[in-house]
């Protein structure tokens, strides 16, 4: 019995020692599962942040991610780490970092975690390569930081060696006009700047600044701005104003550099439709990644439209360098492209002799090949100076620019007036294609004013010439608006506006600038006043001069419509049938006899030997009949023999000096050029 018992206490004492080992194992088991799950979480913080810091390039938080031992072995200080990624990014112009693939694991061998992750980011060159890091995270100070080493600057570094950019900068290509003239040219210029040391000390300092800034135009407050820049020391040049014209005027405090800026020859001539380059905004950078400081950009016309085929792509090298073994690692390379030379169908001569011939008047001209739409010349006027534009232009200077009234920036030939009297040869062509409009058809008319009924009220339809009897021909010789009222009416709404159609009303041609559809009204021809003021080219119709031009083009090419294009390899839509060439040769007839009958409104444009087809017109815009409003000049021309162009040219506010004439005035000249 004795033995019983003594067996079953021990049986008793080992299992009550078997529940304590599992217990303790337990424990132990939990507190290292706990303990490594609380490490694992501290390793990919750490991880986080180094990562999440470099991408952010807050360098002066990464001390805080790394750990002292490492930094020792690697010869580098917390400041000096920080200090040379710093200079390494900032050299390089490094932005838009990114990180991915990112791993943290555990090495049991060597009591640490193993870190892996990507970087990619863009440079001064574009997009850089992914460039794939591996280092430790260790234990320190009762935490877990990364093992720092320079590879995770980039891969391979080691502590002598150096970052090092090359720039092969492109050539912006130049747009030449139809012969290969530069239009936009890259040229060698000087530029005024002013040495300090040089200026001298209180009155004559003084008065050397305001001697500087008589001769350049630039207030001596900016010139004691640029002047007092944290970079400019005694002897720095420190530029002013880029002289595109004029030689170099010695004076003492000034000195010169040449540099390479770019350049337009026609300047105002051509301002609007080529624009200018200027110097890249923070909002242009964030824009397009590809931009640095310090870069110019396309900032208007088409230097803006065409600005990344024009800037090409700069080449270069950022290679990591070995002082000591002279080895070098290739980050990144890109070979250099240069620009695109963009040629145009303008002629640079025709551009410039409309241009002078519009003499500060605020007008435009359009010249057109009107069987094939290439655009020969694309005036605006008033106009500004693109040179000035890229030198740097004073605040004082663009404020007088946006300040004036005949607004220098506005693209005339772009923007949409009431075509007036030009339009009457779009509504004969309408009305000979319906069958309304017969050549010797006679409409009897009395006076100089004219209603269809009395629920017209006080409105008519005036004119300037009584000639009671009038056919076709006579109507556009003389510019009769009452002919042209009444055969809209006798077509009436639906023929008319089926007849526009073939124009392309509220279409949008391909063209490197903006520019609204022409429209035939706001909302429908909804009354017979609108109809009828609409076919002699008033009511609600609005066309730019270029829209204008290209719907006339089917009376000096067989009826055919071109469409408009700017560059030579550019493919437009094919020629479209607006109406029969019999249509066409019939109101291009009567265009002649507008200038070779002494009648005719056109007639002061005749040249001897030529048979120039036209069309002249006026449009007046005011609040209600009775009153004088503004009055816009316009003038279609063209060669009827040999159509090779095709001119509209307006004049704003022309009444009281001349009406259409004056338009005539002009452009005679201008044409006269092209038969010589």
């Amino acid at each position: 019995m004795r033995r019983q018992k003594k067996s079953r206490k021990g049986l008793w004492i080992s299992i009550i020692v078997a529940v304590v080992l599992v217990i303790a194992g337990g424990g132990a088991y939990y507190y290292f599962m706990n303990s490594s799950a609380k490490n694992e979480k501290l390793a990919n913080e750490a991880a986080e942040n180094f990562t999440t810091n470099i991408k952010k390039q807050k360098f002066t938080k990464l001390s805080d991610d790394v750990t002292k031992q490492s930094l020792k072995q690697s010869g580098f200080t917390a400041k000096e780490m920080e200090a040379k990624y710093e200079t390494v990014y900032t050299g390089i112009d490094a932005r838009d970092i990114n990180v991915s693939n990112l791993k943290v694991s555990y090495d049991d061998s060597k009591k640490k975690y193993n870190l892996a992750y990507s970087l990619t980011m863009t440079t001064t060159l574009g997009k850089m390569g992914k460039q794939n890091y591996k280092a430790t995270i260790s234990s320190e100070d009762d935490n877990w930081k990364v093992d720092w080493q320079p590879n995770l600057i980039f891969p391979g570094m080691v502590k002598s060696d150096k970052v090092r950019l090359t720039t092969d900068e492109a050539k912006r290509g130049q747009i030449q006009d139809v012969n290969g003239k530069g239009l936009a040219i890259n040229k060698n210029v000087s530029e005024a700047g002013i040495v300090p040391s040089e200026l001298g000390d209180g009155e004559t300092k003084t008065k050397n600044l305001e001697a500087i800034s008589k001769q350049f135009d630039i207030p001596v407050a900016d010139l004691e701005k640029k002047l007092s820049q944290s970079w400019v020391h005694a002897d720095t040049f420190v530029p002013i104003k880029v002289l595109t014209t004029g030689a170099p005027v010695q004076m003492p405090g000034v000195s010169y550099a040449t540099i390479e800026t770019r350049y337009y020859p026609l300047s105002q001539a051509a301002a609007h439709l080529i624009g200018y380059v200027g110097e890249v905004s923070a909002e242009d950078i964030e824009k397009n990644k590809l931009l640095n400081v310090g870069d110019f950009i396309g900032k208007a016309g088409l230097e803006r439209y065409y600005d990344k085929a024009l800037r090409g792509t700069n080449g270069g090298k950022i290679i990591v360098v070995n002082d000591d073994t002279k080895e070098e690692t290739v980050l990144q390379e890109n070979k250099k492209k240069d620009g695109d030379t963009i040629k145009l169908t303008i002629d640079s001569i025709i551009q410039q002799n409309a241009f002078n011939a519009l003499k500060g008047e605020a007008g435009s001209a359009t010249v057109i090949n009107p069987t094939n739409g290439n655009l020969v010349a694309l005036v605006s006027s008033p106009s500004y100076d693109t040179n000035q534009m890229v030198a740097g232009i004073s605040s004082e200077d663009y404020k007088k620019l946006t300040d004036d009234k005949k607004l220098p920036f506005l693209a005339r030939y772009a923007t949409r007036y009431a075509p007036g009297s030009t339009f009457k040869t779009i509504t004969a062509a309408v009305g000979l294609e319906n069958g309304t409009t017969k050549p010797d058809k006679v409409r009897e008319i009395s006076g100089l004013k004219w209603q269809k009924d009395t629920s017209w009220g006080n409105y008519f339809v005036t004119r300037v010439h009584d000639i009671p009897k009038v056919n076709m021909v006579d109507a556009l010789v003389n510019s009769d608006n009452i002919y042209f009222a009444q055969e809209g009416l006798a077509m009436g709404e639906t023929k008319f506006q089926d007849g526009l159609k073939k124009f392309d009303f509220g279409e949008e041609f391909d063209l490197p600038f903006n520019m609204e559809p022409a429209q035939i009204s706001n909302d429908g021809i909804k009354t017979d006043i609108l109809l009828a003021d609409t076919a002699y080219g008033q009511g609600e119709l609005l066309m730019s001069p270029i829209q204008q031009a290209v719907a006339y083009t089917p009376f000096a090419n067989n009826g055919k419509m071109v469409y408009p294009k700017l560059t030579e390899t550019e493919k437009t839509k094919a020629a479209k049938d607006s109406m029969s060439a019999d249509t066409a040769n019939t109101v291009k007839n009567a265009l002649v006899q507008a200038v070779s009958k002494p009648e005719g409104t056109a007639h002061k444009l005749q040249i001897a030997g030529k048979n120039i087809a036209a069309k002249t017109g006026t449009a007046e815009l005011k609040q209600k009949q009775g009153e004088s409003g503004l009055e816009n000049g316009f003038l279609l021309a063209f060669d009827s023999d040999n159509p090779q162009y095709l001119m509209l040219a307006m004049i704003e506010d022309v009444n009281g000096r001349g009406g259409s004439g004056l338009v005539i005035d002009k452009m005679k000249p201008v044409i006269e050029s092209f038969y010589k």
